[in-house]
């Protein structure tokens, strides 16, 4: 047994005092990152651990799928932090690791490492134990070429000052190891919590639902995720351009900087009557019901979210291979189509002929399961007891 596996069999002696987990986010604004951060303290907490959440802004629309969350806010929010919130929580965290004293400080994120980096760096010997779950790609072939080798440097830093480094899929081992140079005993693959089995159920009722009901004509297409650079709509606009018939759709479901960039790119391309981008949408179980295929077409992603949903609903996925995970999410092949990231033509011959997959509902929402808070809070729960016990 390694040090890892010894550390998640080690339980809480009878009679301690309950876990204490601080996490950390900047604000409510959508993301997979947050979201999934949420969904395991809450879950934490209804497991009896004593689990803190600091926010550096209250803004955000997650806000209100949260009712009843208690969290501290870092700071005066009188003075607007969200243009810096890196240096903004850099600055105010500390402060508040000593006043809490947690156990563990649990990074959800490859955006929130420089945080938990700059924490190690300011306490020093004070500082918690750090789990660190790795949310993206590590390759990121999109950088340019060079900044790659200080990027190469900032991850074998990581490796260095963070306890434990969690991937979210089996893939991902070996690449944290090569890239942040982090021994096996510091690493765990914990299947990323996208869902709660209430999710499953109710998204494939919904989908179930709306199989049984009179189709409407065309295809319907579906991507959801931040309007942003990373996510490449603009090759998923180009490529729906390629093979949209007169009664197929695309909907872009969520919000951000590149909205007005999509909307002139789909008139250019003359698909406004074809194309809806309807912001930011929760629950997604509509979207989900009505479509036929979930599209990808990021340049990097860590174990997508949507993937998930996707297959809970029993839902086809067409996807570049954004991702080291992407081949074991879909059991290669088994429930979608992998193509070449930045592939206009791929992706579009593999959208045009996705309804010809052999799809199993039912294998693919067994799939889905994998990717529960209900397993991974309590993986996590272990991981981290074993490591503040150590």
């Amino acid at each position: 047994m390694n040090a890892l596996s010894a550390d998640i069999s080690r339980l809480t002696p009878a009679g301690a005092q309950p876990l204490r987990v601080l996490t950390f986010l900047h604000a409510f604004e959508p993301g997979g990152v947050e979201r999934v951060a949420l969904r395991l303290h809450e879950a934490w907490r209804a497991q009896g651990l004593d689990a803190r959440l600091v926010m550096g802004r209250t803004a955000g629309a997650m806000k209100r799928e949260w009712p009843g969350l208690e969290f501290e806010v870092l700071g005066s929010e009188r003075i607007p932090s969200a243009a810096w919130e890196t240096l903004w929580m850099i600055f105010h965290l500390p402060r508040a690791i000593r006043r809490i004293r947690p156990d563990v400080l649990f990074c959800a994120g490859n955006s929130y490492t420089i945080v938990a980096v700059m924490m190690r760096l300011l306490l020093g010997r004070a500082c918690p134990p750090i789990v660190a779950k790795i949310s993206n790609d590590l390759a990121r072939q999109d950088l340019p070429a060079p900044a790659r080798p200080f990027y190469r440097a900032w991850l074998r830093i990581q490796g260095r000052m963070l306890d434990r480094l969690v991937g979210m899929a089996p893939p991902m081992r070996e690449e944290i190891g090569t890239l942040m140079r982090a021994d096996d005993a510091r690493i765990a693959v914990i299947d990323d919590p996208s869902l709660a089995e209430a999710d499953i159920r109710r998204m494939a009722a919904a989908r179930d639902a709306a199989q049984a009901a009179p189709r409407v004509p065309g295809r319907r297409f579906l991507a959801i995720g931040r309007l942003a650079a990373q996510k490449n709509f603009p090759l998923l606009l180009d490529a729906f351009a390629r093979i949209a018939g007169p009664d197929d759709r695309l909907a872009i479901i969520g919000e951000g900087s590149e909205r007005r960039a999509l909307e002139a790119q789909a008139q250019r391309l003359g698909l406004s009557g074809k194309v809806r981008l309807p912001g930011h949408v929760s629950p997604l179980d509509a979207e989900l019901a009505a479509a036929d295929a979930l599209v990808l077409s990021s340049d990097y992603e860590g174990v997508p979210a949507v993937v998930a949903e996707a297959l809970a609903a029993g839902l086809p996925v067409v996807s570049t291979r954004c991702s080291v995970s992407m081949d074991d999410m879909l059991v290669g092949g088994r429930f979608g189509t992998l193509v070449p990231v930045g592939d206009v033509a791929a992706l579009a011959e593999a959208m045009d002929k996705i309804a010809n997959l052999q799809f199993d509902v039912c294998a693919a929402r067994d799939q889905a399961r994998r990717f529960t808070v209900e397993i991974a809070s309590h993986r996590y729960r272990a991981l981290m007891e074993g490591l503040a016990h150590a």
